[in-house]
């Protein structure tokens, strides 16, 4: 399992580890350099002692005895000069011994056919070895505790000028034509490069924003006066004495497009000038209300093209939501239906939270259903129409009045998209 950490974390962990690592191997060192110090002093001790005791003419007439620690053994020797079984076995030169669970150091000589032990006692030498074992065992503790402590005293300080610099590029202020540099506060290092690099990036993000602000004011600016143009001709129409019932009820129809356009375009605007922010409330209505509006719109063409509209609703609250956004959001998925179902059916269910509209189309394979919401991405490549720009704009309304739009795929074939709309404090409830 890949774990993945903080870049602080990640510093303390190897600080502690290289300490951990270096502690590590003075501490066996000094262990290992103590133990063949002690080892060879005690071989030229023994040496020594055992030449001091042998320089006599013979064993009866000895006048020198050895150390506390130490114990003397003469080949034929008598009382406590006489040596054992077990040592007899002994080559010649230094060795360790061991009598039960007692260890000695033994020095072994020869001299004119008869052997000579001195044993010492190694108790005295391991607990010298258990005292130092202990004290480094404590030091490396501590140089661990201090390396983790120093980590992160360190980590932290090399981790601020990042976490000020992400802090920066983070605030909304950033997005601003008169937002300072970055660079210009930090040092000419890996981090002052990495906030020239940001300042470059928000440079060229800056400068779309601006193109995409006067587009949609030229857009503005060249939209409002073909929809001023049609409504006014719609009303002029509409006041004609020798227009037939089936003339004026097109052009009624006509000037409902009109106006109704005229509040998507006004919407989209806001949309794109908020930035993600909330977009300020206009014309409200509810959900069966939309509804009508577009299944008397759409019913007409999806009959012609020989396929069955169904549409159910149940009894809902009544909740009423932003009525442009809300058009978009259900009449792109109707249009998105229609487009991509050439036999079958198109089913668009209201429901007491939201609505879903299904279809027996081509369907979308669960490997592409992700891309689906995304820009210029479409089901079917093969088919001219369309550049891809529904789904996704359907998911950035929905973001944006934080409902919920979701794509499962039917059994039989053909896809399903479900909208969840959460419930707005801003509305009124239909009487």
């Amino acid at each position: 399992m890949d774990i993945k950490h903080s870049l602080k974390q990640r510093i303390v962990i190897v600080f502690a580890l290289m300490s951990t690592l270096v502690a590590g191997v003075f501490a066996v060192g000094i262990i290992a350099t103590v133990h063949v110090v002690e080892k060879r002093l005690s071989i030229m001790s023994l040496k020594g002692n055992m030449h001091r005791l042998l320089a006599v003419d013979s064993v009866s007439d000895w006048r020198h005895r050895p150390e506390k620690d130490e114990l003397f053994y003469a080949e034929e020797g008598v009382g406590d000069l006489a040596m054992s079984d077990d040592l007899k076995g002994l080559l010649p030169g230094f060795q360790e011994f061991f009598r039960g669970k007692k260890a000695y150091y033994a020095m072994v000589s020869e001299v004119n056919g008869r052997h000579y032990v001195l044993l010492r006692d190694q108790r005295k030498f391991q607990k010298r070895e258990r005292i130092l074992f202990g004290i480094v065992l404590v030091g490396f503790v501590l140089s661990v505790l201090l390396a983790v402590l120093l980590g992160r005293l360190l980590a932290s300080r090399v981790i601020t000028p990042v976490s000020r610099l992400a802090s920066q590029v983070r605030h909304r202020d950033q997005l601003l034509e008169l937002a300072p540099v970055l660079a210009s506060d930090y040092a000419n290092d890996e981090v002052g490069a990495l906030a020239r690099s940001f300042d470059e990036t928000l440079g060229r993000l800056r400068a779309a924003l601006s193109r995409e602000k006067l587009f949609t004011s030229d857009v503005s600016h060249e939209l409002r006066t073909p929809l001023m143009v049609l409504a006014t001709s719609c009303e002029l129409l509409m006041e004609y004495p020798a227009l037939d019932e089936r003339s004026r009820t097109q052009v009624k129809r006509i000037g409902k497009a009109t106006a109704g356009m005229n509040q998507l375009v006004e919407t989209f605007l806001l949309l794109a000038r908020t930035e993600g922010k909330n977009v300020p409330q206009g014309q409200r209505s509810s959900m069966e209300q939309i509804a009508d509006e577009l299944v008397e719109a759409w019913r007409a063409p999806i009959e012609a093209k020989g396929l069955r509209f169904i549409y159910q609703q149940v009894q809902t609250d009544g909740e009423t939501h932003n009525a442009p956004l809300l058009r978009s959001v259900m009449g792109n998925l109707l249009r998105n239906a229609w487009h991509y179902t050439d036999q079958g059916f198109i089913r668009l269910t209201l429901r007491s939270d939201g609505f879903s509209v299904e279809d027996s189309g081509i369907g979308i394979p669960l490997e592409k259903q992700q891309a689906m919401f995304q820009p210029f991405v479409r089901g079917d490549e093969q088919r001219g129409e369309g550049l891809g720009l529904g789904l996704s704009l359907v998911q950035r309304i929905c973001a944006n009045q934080h409902w919920t739009v979701t794509l499962t795929s039917r059994d039989d074939g053909g896809c399903c998209f479900t909208v969840l709309l959460e419930p707005d404090a801003a509305g009124e409830r239909l009487v």
